[in-house]
Order: C-alpha cells, then structure tokens, then sequence
C-alpha cells in the first residue's frame, strides 16, 4: 500500500499566488478561491478537482493506483 501525499501547493493561474492546502481525503474539490486575487478556481477540463489542475500533487483519490475518483466513477 502507497502512501498518500495530502499536502499540495496550488497555484492560481491568474496572479500566480501559491498556497499549501491539506486535501480533503474522502471528496475532490471543485472551487478554490485565491486568497490573493479572489478568482474561483475550478478544475480544467479532463480534470477532477482544483487539485489535479492547479496543484504540485493531485488528490488522494487519484493517488491510488487503481484510480477511482470521484467524477470519473
């Protein structure tokens, strides 16, 4: 069994502000609201979460290795 990494740096596209979050471990994240510029992140396209789209590691869900996220059932 692999460990699973809850810390992510996101990062909002717009102003470039970086924060370290703690992902939720049970759920994906569908908004982020930077602290800096107030933009509401929401996942790209393809992409589960804010944390698969904007952060140093994807989330939990996708960090197992047979890769059941939330969205993609």
């Amino acid at each position: 069994m692999s460990v699973v990494v809850l810390d992510s740096v996101l990062t909002c596209p717009v102003c470039g502000h970086a924060k370290q979050e703690t992902m939720p471990v049970d759920a994906c994240q569908w908004h982020y609201e930077c602290e800096k510029c107030h933009t509401v992140l929401r996942p790209k396209q393809g992409d589960c979460c804010v944390y698969c789209s904007y952060g140093t590691v994807v989330c939990p869900p996708m960090q197992n290795p047979e890769g059941g996220c939330c969205s993609r059932g």
